[in-house]
């Protein structure tokens, strides 16, 4: 269990790096992006500090998951961090949806009240985006705290979302091409590429949910014979 759980991580890993980070430039480029675009890229912090983010939170949602397929644990141990997790890609994708909503009608302004105040608008951003994944870590926390499905329950929650903030964020995508705006489609693209990297997420932990569930099958069925 422990080695299919490396294996699709680094799986994972790759879908990340050498597809969905090229997509997000795709997405936002005017053009096609020339090789030297997409390595100018790769040597940027974000894009890869992000990747990171989304890879390591899916390898710690898979290893949860396998940690605890062959006993019966308290989940008050790993509930915690499984919350945390769960609740920062909830956080990410509701974020992303405000930032396709405020693209979609603003084109490449900022709104009237942080016009002019650039700096503002971002701390704004990002304080919203702590306090989103505050309330969802709350909520996670709260209503799984004594569960013991608490893995598979909040890959469900974030699979459910990942589908709702792409049919926003596809959209907005497509206003903000026709319109011939500059950086919004980035902000789209960057939102785009989200979503299908959260769900493709939610598709790890479930393979190990199920292949876990198979096995204790087996294990039952086996000592009934017995």
């Amino acid at each position: 269990m422990l080695r299919w759980g490396v294996v699709v991580s680094g799986f994972y890993a790759a879908v990340v790096l050498l597809l969905l980070l090229p997509g997000m430039l795709l997405l936002g480029a005017r053009h096609t992006p020339a090789m030297d675009e997409v390595l100018e890229m790769y040597l940027d912090g974000f894009p890869l500090l992000y990747a990171g983010i989304l890879v390591g939170g899916a390898a710690l949602l898979l290893f949860l998951s396998v940690d605890t397929a062959w006993r019966r644990m308290q989940p008050r141990r790993h509930v915690a961090v499984t919350a945390g997790l769960a609740s920062f890609f909830a956080a990410a994708l509701a974020f992303c949806v405000l930032l396709c909503f405020e693209v979609a009608v603003y084109a490449d302004h900022p709104p009237p009240l942080w016009e002019g105040r650039e700096d503002l608008f971002l701390a704004t951003a990002l304080g919203a985006w702590m306090s989103l994944w505050m309330i969802w870590g709350t909520l996670f926390y709260r209503h799984y705290r004594d569960s013991s499905s608490a893995v598979s329950a909040v890959v469900t929650w974030l699979l459910k979302g990942s589908v709702l903030e792409l049919l926003v964020a596809v959209p907005c995508h497509v206003i903000v091409r026709q319109r011939g705006d500059c950086s919004a489609p980035f902000v789209t693209g960057f939102g785009i590429v989200t979503g299908i990297a959260i769900m493709l997420l939610c598709f790890g932990p479930g393979v190990i949910a199920l292949y876990r569930k198979r096995l204790d099958e087996y294990g039952e069925n086996a000592r009934q014979r017995s």
